[in-house]
């Protein structure tokens, strides 16, 4: 009896390796300092014990070393062969233009630690987004400015320009507050937030009035007309704040609501 022969499974051909697309994109790019622009800055540009380069392969699951170098096509030290040639990545005037053809470097500081924290990449979108942010805080700011009370906005510039408040005018005060919402819209919001400017001005005015007195080594405040002590400044505090927080305590009320009635 004739038997037939199993026929073997015809054999696999061995896959093709994925071969990944570049997706790089080639064109010039400008880095710039994030605080200030000194005449140069040089940022690191290999892994040392002081200032570790090192980047977080999420393929490979571990950390690999950096290194800038001019004749090396890697920027990782585990791809880099021979004798490699080191520069310096110095920034001029808080800048520095990368040309497309330099590949390596700019690849060096998209990776690098430093990145978005010393320096930034210059995209104007996000630039965009970040001018948009300011001007809508400046917005913001200088609208509260606008509409605010006089002797509001008389608290806030004492913050900044001391007593010489004391002698401005309405006019004065408004256009100098105006000014410091737009120049300073951050600052301005939050100390217009802050509920204890206007009771640090009161403090003031009041002392500038001779209602109040504030002894000559910053510990304590009394009643001028009487120098029956008020309260005692906690130590390394300032005086005006902690006047102002006192302000608040059931004695400190009475006692804010006497010298409001004797600066009207």
């Amino acid at each position: 009896m004739e038997t037939k022969e199993k026929k073997k499974p015809a054999a696999k051909a061995p896959a093709t390796p994925e071969v990944k697309k570049d997706t790089w994109e080639y064109k010039d790019r400008n880095y710039y300092l994030i605080k200030g622009s000194p005449l140069t800055h040089t940022i690191p540009s290999k892994h040392t014990r002081r200032f570790p380069l090192v980047w977080f392969d999420a393929e490979k699951g571990y950390e690999r070393e950096l290194r800038y170098a001019t004749n090396q096509k890697s920027i990782f030290v585990d791809e880099q062969q021979g004798q490699v040639t080191l520069k310096h990545i110095v920034f001029n005037s808080g800048i520095l233009a990368v040309k497309k053809e330099q590949r390596n470097l700019q690849e060096f500081l998209a990776k690098h630690p430093h990145r978005n924290i010393i320096f930034r990449e210059h995209d104007k979108i996000v630039q965009a987004t970040d001018e948009v942010g300011d001007l809508e805080i400046q917005l913001l700011a200088m609208n509260a400015a606008s509409e605010m009370d006089i002797d509001f906005a008389e608290a806030i510039l004492r913050v900044e320009l001391g007593s010489s408040v004391t002698s401005m005018s309405s006019k004065e005060i408004k256009r100098d507050i105006l000014l410091f919402a737009k120049s300073n819209p951050e600052l301005f919001i939050d100390l217009a937030n802050d509920e204890n400017v206007q009771l640090r001005n009161v403090g003031i005015v009041a002392v500038e009035n001779n209602i109040i007195k504030l002894s000559g080594d910053n510990r304590s405040f009394s009643w001028a007309s009487n120098d029956r002590k008020l309260m005692t400044v906690p130590f390394d505090e300032n005086p005006y704040s902690a006047l102002a927080a006192w302000f608040k305590t059931d004695e400190g009320v009475e006692v804010f609501k006497s010298i409001e009635k004797k600066l009207k």
